[in-house]
Order: structure tokens, then sequence, then C-alpha cells
């Protein structure tokens, strides 16, 4: 009985291996896809690369994955050995090196092996030359790792990135410098394809923020670690302390050693890794990260965590430690293209390559057959992988958020989050499109960090140098010097804290005396060096904008008022100036008002005197006339009748001017009479220096330049002083004759202890450009600052600003009026318009006048004197003489003519009616009222006798003896 049940046993033993046997056999039928994989196996991210690929290669072909596929990859593995696979050329002879194996080169894979499909190389210089062999080939080469901007899908049709470009994270990292207020970063980066392709990009989003880039690293991946400390002493001397560092896992190791042996990862500094060193983290010598990394900040794509996560830790915690980027990057390559295989059909394994019969290598590169059809099912191939959803978007990945993370022990904390459509955030959901979503709670603002040095103080703070300042305090005042940090206040303070405020960044400073014990260590010059010396970054304070100090520092716009005038002591002269009323008209126009008054009765004279009997009489009567005539039109009191339509005409002129100067002349006075009349004991500038006068001027700054260089005051004369009260004592005593300073300061001091009844600010203003607030040349924040000076200047609340830091009890706005009582007296040239037309009218009359005269005398002066008989003088004297005669044609005395005319004469022998003798005794009685109406006047009944009443006279007695 035994032996049949042995029998069975060995029977059913024997069926099962032979079943065992045939599954095998069968399992071996697979189509066998060919595929090449090149890595840097002496690398760690290689040998990571390499594990993780092995790890996906058997969960996709796992019994409850995708056993049922007819097809498997065959991993065809290349160590390129760190080294560039290239080779010299010849013509079209391609040869590889003679240090790389031709079985671990791109090249020996596309001939030899006839892979369908290249998985790598790992770095951007290796895949720029096997991405132009795949090109030839028609291979399609996918790289996980060659990440840098310069190898784009777009230009090579044959090159999958299953990975990000490194581009995408330029403008991640420019929001983290614009986030912390710094305006200006050092990029440090290795001098590789890929060290040099982001650079580009990155300066130009820096650009875009205006955020500076003094200087860039370069450093050579063959640099040794003296070089590398050399180089970083070099950046320990310039002023930028942030740094961007873009380089593989092997250099950064040694340069962030480097850095910490050099004090550069101490307080104060600030670095940001780029996506390269950021994946590679895990890779880096955990004593790198534990004594030379602390408080780093690095950016790198999101991988949001999934199941599919948490299953592959658990299933490989043995094999590797933690998760790496590139290795989840590896993985799912290696199942895009396990399924890519699958779906191109059975087929794909039996393809081979078409060569041509070339004798030259690299011409006998033959076609695959299957790479056009494999590229296309690649670019669409989407799933749900271990870095996220597997979705190429123009050959390539693109991440949907980045994080942000700071170095602390041998871990990364996650302090926020970077995405395209919300920028800096501090959490990040995503909805099912991978998009970020910002609910109305989140904080969109970044985690606090820990930066080097251990400290939650952010680093590269503006050093700003304040001036200690003895007088004027409303200004610049240090509240407490021996606090931990001193304590500034004053309008200056206060408004540099209103511009920080409307700024669009956050700009940390603090603040640090420039000197002690209440006194400056030096000159205003002296501090804005400290500028160019690099111990301060900026300077803020009552710093005047100048030329010679634009030379070294750059200024913002100004804030406060502009100008350099000086002060003096007032005399009070309203009880000694009896002379007030000569004071509305300069001397000049008083002449001039004169002579017009004298002229204009000399004109109206001309015309008046041979018609009108109220310019007729002796000599000094005329002149009287003339005077008094002329000066009673200003009060228009004059009364003489004015006949002749000259004088009319004139004198309508002459009566509008009168009344613009009386009322002139009665404003002027009434302002020079209810306007306290406050003088300046100098007010000549000139005069002070030539009488050898000392000046006074605020110490320390750069007044004494002005006045000793520009206003040519003699160095000796000059006397510094810092104080309100040191103004007073030398202006009050006479020490001092003036004290020059800027417009700012003599007002304050002339609002503090009601000085407007004391002193006053005259003369000429010297310009300057005011106060403003100083940068190292070519700062970036200058624009900032300016603009948001402009902000703060233009809005309603900014003179709460100066009514709270500098207060006064007196208000001399009210000064200004009698700043310069000369000059308000009216002049010539206020009233030059009315004089040319007054002038110009009168004398074209009285020439027209003089003209027509002599026409109408010129031939009687012929008849009597015949041409030749006398000289040209002497017809002038008659002229003279015939224009003293009335001119008894005149309508004026024409009209008395009609009334003192006698009867026509009776025919000879005809005897006159009693009539005719009434009428001619009526005009006998008529002519005698005449001649006593002449002789009233003082004129001779002769001279006014027409030779009509002469004939007349003659005739008479001839008539009564017949």
């Amino acid at each position: 009985m035994a032996k049949p049940k042995q029998f069975v046993a060995f029977f059913s033993l024997t069926f099962v291996m032979l079943i065992t046997v045939v599954l095998c056999e069968i399992s071996t039928l697979k189509d066998q896809v060919r595929v090449g994989v090149i890595l840097d196996l002496n690398s760690k991210v290689g040998r990571i690369a390499e594990t993780y690929m092995s790890i996906a290669y058997s969960d996709f072909y796992d019994v409850n994955a995708h056993d049922h596929y007819r097809t498997r990859l065959a991993l065809l593995t290349r160590n390129s050995t760190s080294d560039v696979v290239i080779a010299a050329s010849e013509g079209n002879m391609l040869v590889p090196p003679p240090h790389v194996p031709m079985e671990r080169n791109a090249l020996d894979l596309m001939t030899n092996e006839e892979v369908h499909v290249i998985i790598g190389p790992q770095s951007s210089a290796q895949a720029k030359f096997v991405i132009s062999l795949g090109e030839k080939s028609e291979v399609p080469i996918i790289s996980f790792s060659a990440t840098s901007p310069s190898l784009s899908p777009n230009e090579n049709p044959f090159f999958i990135r299953t990975a990000h470009n490194d581009s995408f994270q330029v403008r991640a990292i420019a929001d983290i410098v614009k986030a912390y207020g710094w305006r200006e970063v050092i990029p440090i980066y290795e001098n590789t394809e890929y060290g040099n392709g982001l650079i580009t990009y990155l300066n130009d989003a820096f650009q875009e923020y205006n955020i500076r880039v003094p200087y860039r690293s370069v450093i050579s991946l063959n640099s040794t670690e003296g070089e590398i400390l050399q180089e970083l002493k070099k950046l320990k001397q310039n002023r930028t302390t942030i740094f961007v560092v873009h380089m593989i896992a092997f250099l950064g190791s040694k340069l962030f050693t480097q850095a910490n042996k050099a004090g550069m990862m101490s307080e104060g500094y600030a670095w940001i890794v780029t996506e390269g060193l950021s994946t590679l983290i895990d890779p880096i010598d955990p004593k790198v990260m534990d004594h030379s990394m602390q408080g780093v900040l690095g950016v790198r794509p999101y991988i949001p965590m999934s199941k599919k996560i948490n299953n592959f830790k658990a299933k490989s915690k043995g094999s590797i430690n933690g998760l790496n980027l590139f290795g989840l990057w590896a993985y799912d390559t290696v199942w895009a293209v396990a399924m890519a295989v699958e779906k191109a059909g059975a087929g794909i394994a039996n393809s081979s390559f078409s060569k041509p019969n070339k004798s030259k290598l690299l011409a006998s590169l033959g076609k695959s057959e299957m790479g056009q059809k494999l590229l296309r099912i690649l670019l669409n191939t989407k799933f749900e992988g271990l870095s996220g959803k597997f979705h190429l978007f123009k050959g390539q990945l693109e991440p949907p958020a980045f994080e942000v993370f700071n170095v602390i022990g041998e871990t990364e904390r996650i302090i926020g989050y970077w995405t395209q459509e919300k920028g800096l955030i501090r959490d990040l959901l995503l909805n099912n499109n991978g998009k970020a979503m910002n609910p109305a709670s989140m904080n969109e603002l970044l985690k606090k960090p820990i930066w080097p040095g251990n400290t939650v103080e952010q680093p590269r703070k503006l050093r700003i140098g304040i001036p200690v300042k003895e007088g004027f305090t409303e200004f610049v005042n240090l509240e407490c010097e021996k606090c931990p940090k001193p304590k500034f206040s004053g309008y200056s303070i206060e408004v540099f804290r209103a511009v920080v405020q409307v700024l669009e960044f956050p700009l940390p400073h603090e603040f640090v005396p420039y000197g002690e014990n209440g006194k400056m260590n030096g000159s205003y010059n002296d501090l804005l060096h400290q500028i160019t010396e690099q111990k301060f970054d900026a300077v803020v304070g009552d710093t005047t904008i100048v030329a010679n100090r634009s030379t070294f520092v750059d200024f913002t716009l100004p804030y406060s008022e502009s100008g350099v005038s000086m002060v003096v002591l007032v005399k009070n002269d309203e009880k000694k100036d009896f002379w007030i009323f000569l004071k509305p008209f300069s001397w000049d126009l008083w002449l001039t008002t004169g002579f017009a008054f004298i002229f204009l009765g000399f004109v109206v004279w001309v015309f008046e005197h041979r018609i009108n009997i109220d310019f007729r009489g002796p000599r000094d009567y005329q002149v009287g006339t003339i005077f008094w005539f002329s000066f009673s039109t200003l009060v228009f009191a004059h009364r003489e009748r004015v006949v002749n339509n000259w004088s009319r005409f004139v004198l309508i002129i002459w009566v509008f001017v009168v009344l613009i100067l009386t009322q002139s002349y009665t404003a002027s006075l009434t302002s020079m009479l209810t306007v306290r009349r406050l003088q300046p004991r100098f007010a000549d500038l000139k005069e002070i220096r030539d009488r050898g006068y000392f000046i006074g001027y605020q110490k320390d700054t750069f007044v004494k330049e002005l006045l000793t260089k520009q206003l040519k005051f003699d160095d000796r004369k000059l006397k510094a002083y810092s104080t309100e009260e040191e103004y007073h004592q030398a202006l009050s005593n006479g020490t001092v004759a003036a004290i020059f300073d800027e417009i700012p300061y003599i007002k304050l001091f002339l609002r503090k202890a009601n000085n407007c009844s004391k002193y006053m600010m005259i003369g000429p203003t010297y310009r300057t450009d005011g106060f403003g607030f100083a940068f190292p040349k070519g700062s970036p924040l200058v624009s900032y600052i300016s603009q948001a000076i402009l902000k703060v200047t233009e809005a309603d609340n900014f003179s709460k600003i100066e009514n709270t830091t500098i207060r006064g009890e007196a208000n001399c706005e009210g000064q200004a009026a009698t700043l310069s009582s000369e000059s308000d007296s009216l002049s010539v040239y206020n009233f030059a318009g009315l004089f040319i037309i007054m002038g110009a009218a009168s004398t074209s009359s009285l020439l027209i006048y003089t003209f027509n005269f002599i026409r109408l005398q010129w031939p009687l002066l012929n008849d009597i004197h015949p041409e030749g008989s006398r000289s040209f003088w002497s017809k002038i004297i008659y002229l003279i003489k015939n224009f003293n005669e009335k001119d008894l044609s005149a309508h004026p005395f024409r009209r008395c003519e009609s009334r003192v005319l006698p009867a026509p004469p009776n025919p000879e022998g005809i005897e006159a009616s009693p009539d005719t003798n009434n009428m001619q005794n009526h005009s006998t009685i008529t002519n005698e009222e005449t001649e006593n109406v002449d002789r009233d006047e003082g004129e001779d009944v002769d001279e006014i006798r027409s030779p009509v009443h002469h004939a007349l006279s003659m005739e008479a007695p001839n008539t009564s003896s017949t």
C-alpha cells in the first residue's frame, strides 16, 4: 500500500515541477524591449536613481499590477563615470574617448544594442551630446535629471524631460528675496552647462523686481577647497550678504563647508539654494547639513503626499533612506516607458534599425523604426506617479507648486509654498486640477525661519547711520544712548518711518548713532563717507542734498524745504521813520512824476496861451499858472478852463495817469502804515563782507564751504555754533552780524521762544535741494524710497508729522512782508507803460500844434520880411513874439468880437439917423467895457484892439464934422 502512495506523491511533485517549468518557459516568452540607461554610478544620485529604477521595474511588473502585459523592459545600464559622453570628431567620424569603454556610451547602446529608448544621461552636459545622437537615430532620449533651461524639448523633438525645467523656480526665488526686502543678491553657481543655463533667467527675474546683482561668483567643478575659500573671502568683503547657490551636491558640500570656515554662516547672512541642491539635500553628507548649512533656505518642487508614496515608503524601507526627488522622477520614468512600450504593441520588440551602407560610424547610425510612434505615445502618457500627476506639457513636467524649506539640524522645516497663481503662501491647498486654492482665512506670509547663526532676526538689516546732534534736536534726537537699541525721534526720523510704512516690501533696518555723548564723531560729510566705507548702508537725518556729496552717494528726493539764507538782528524803526510818506514811491518814480507834472503844465500852456485868457498875463503869472494847473490835477482841483481840443486830449490821458498814481500811492502807504515795520540791522551781504563783520554758521555742515568758496568770506571771520541758544547769544550781543543756515533751521530758530520780534530771515536764498536720505551709489532702494517720499509728502496727514515734532510758539509768516522794505516801494518800472503813453500823446500833440502854427505864420513872415532880409534866428524870435499875441481868430475871441463890432458907416453926405447914433453910442459903451476888462488883465488897450477898432477910431472925427 505504501508504494502506490509514494508513487502518487512522486507523480504529484513531478507534475508541479513540470507546471512550474512550463510557466517559467511561458514567462520567458514575453517580448523583451531594450531600453538604455546611462547613469553616473560613482555619484550618490546615480546610485539612488538606479535603486529607484530597480524598485519601479519590480513594482510595475508585479503579479498584482501589470503581470498580464506582453512586453517587458530590458534595462541596459551604462555607467558614464562622471564623463561627458563625447568623442573626437574627424569629418563625420565619431570616435568615443579612449578612457570611456565602448559599451558604456550612448553610441554603443544605439549601434550595438539597438535600444528603443535611452533613459538619461544624468547631467545636462552629457544630455546635450546624447540628444543630438537621439535626433539622428530617432531614439527618444528621456532625462529625469537634466534640468538646465538650455536643453529645450521644443528645440529637440526627441528629447523628453520627466523633470522640471530649472527656469520654473526663478520667480519663486525672486519672490522670496523681495518678500524679505533684500535689494541686492549675489548668485554663486558652477561653471557648467547646468550652472550657466539658469543665471540668465535668474537675472531677468531679479531685474523685474529691481533687485540688484552687483557680482556673480562662478566656481569650477575642479576648484579646490582653498580656491573656494579664497572666493568666499572676496565675497565677504562686499556689503552684500545674501547669496543664491545653484550647483550640484558634490560642489555644494564643499562650498558650504568653506563658507562655515569663512564665518559666512553666521548672523547677518542669508543663503538660498536652488532646486538642484534642494532635491539633493539628502545625498549631502549629514555632517555638512548639521554644521555648515544651518539656516539655509531652499526651493524645491512640491510633492503631494499620497497613499502610493506611503505604500512605497513602507515597501522600500530597507532599501532606501528617505525620499529623493530625482529618485521619484526616475521611478516614474520607468513606469512611463513601460506603459508606452506596452501601448506600442508586441511588434516593438522585433523592430530594428534601418542602417544605410556607410563606412563612417556616425553616418552608419540607423533610424529606429518605432521611434516616432514611441515618442508620440510617451508624450501622451498620463498616470498618477510617485512624484504626483505624470503629465508632460511641451515635452516636460510642470510643477503644481514649490515648497520653501529651512534647514534645521539634519532635517528641513517647510515654512511656506509658492504657486504661479498665488505667489508665496504659508499653507497650500490644491484643487482637483492641481491648482492652488487660497481661502480667505489663509495668511499669505512665510513662517518665521531660523537664520544662520541660530537667530530669528532677519539677516541683512540696513545699518542706518544717524547723526548725533547737540542742537536742533527737533529734526534728529537721540533719546536713549545707553539702551540696548538706541532710540531716536525727530522730524527726519518720523518721515523715514512713514516712508517705510508705505513701501511695497519690508525694509528691515536698525539705527546706529554716529557719535557719542551728544556729539557727532565728525562732520556730515564724514558721516556720508561711512557709506562708501561700507560701515553704514544708509544715512537718515537732516542731511542736505548738495552736488559734491552726490559724487559718492545717491540721494532720494528731498522731503523738506530747500535753500540757505541768513538771519539777522531786528531794529524797530517804527517810531523813527518820519519820512514814511515818501516810501510808497521810489526816488526815481518821484522824480519822473514831478517831471511829468511840469511837462504837462507846459504842454497845456502852449495849447491855451494864444486863445485862453486864463493862461495869459505877466510872465511870473504864467509860470505860476503852469505849475499850479499841473499839480492841481493831482487832486482834480484846477480852476482854469481849457478850450483847445489838443489840451483836452492830453488832459484826458493825464487824468487817467494821475488816478492810477494816486490810488497806487494810497494803497502802498496804507500797507506800510498797517504792517509792523521791522527793519533788519544788516540787509546787504556785501556790506557785511566789506566791513569785515563776523558770520556764524551751524557746525559740521556744508554751509562753511558755501561761505568760503561761493560767497568769498574770509575763513577767519567765520564762527561755528551748534545750538539755538548759541545763535541767540551770538546775535544779541553782536558777536556776529548774521548767521547763515538752511531755511528749516532758521524757521525753527525764529519760531522758538518767540524770536520773530527779535530776528528775521533776510537776503537772497542760495539754492540747495533740501534734506534727503543717502544710500550707496547705484542702490536700487533709492527709486523705491523716492516714490514713497512722494506718497508721504502728498498725503493729507503729512503736516501732522511736522506739528508733532517741530513745535514753536511764534508764527513768523507775516514777517516776510517786511523783510525788504526798500524793495516794497513802487518804481518807475511799475508805471512805465502809463508814462510812455502819456509822453507819446503829449509830445505828438505838441509837435502837430507847433507845425500848424509855423505853417500859418510863415507866409506872413515872408511878406513882412522878404527872404534874405533877416537871419534864421531873427525869424525864430519873430515867431516867438507872434506866439505871445492873442489869436483873435480863435473861437473864444470871435465870441467877444461879435459883441464889440460898431455899425457900418453911413455913406458920404447922408446924415445919420437917430437910431444909428444910438447904435454907435451903444458900441462905444461896449468897447469901453471891453477895454476895462483888458485893463483889469494888466494889458494895454491897444494890444487887444483889432485893426477894425483902429480904423473906426481914426475915421470917427471926420464923420462928426461932416
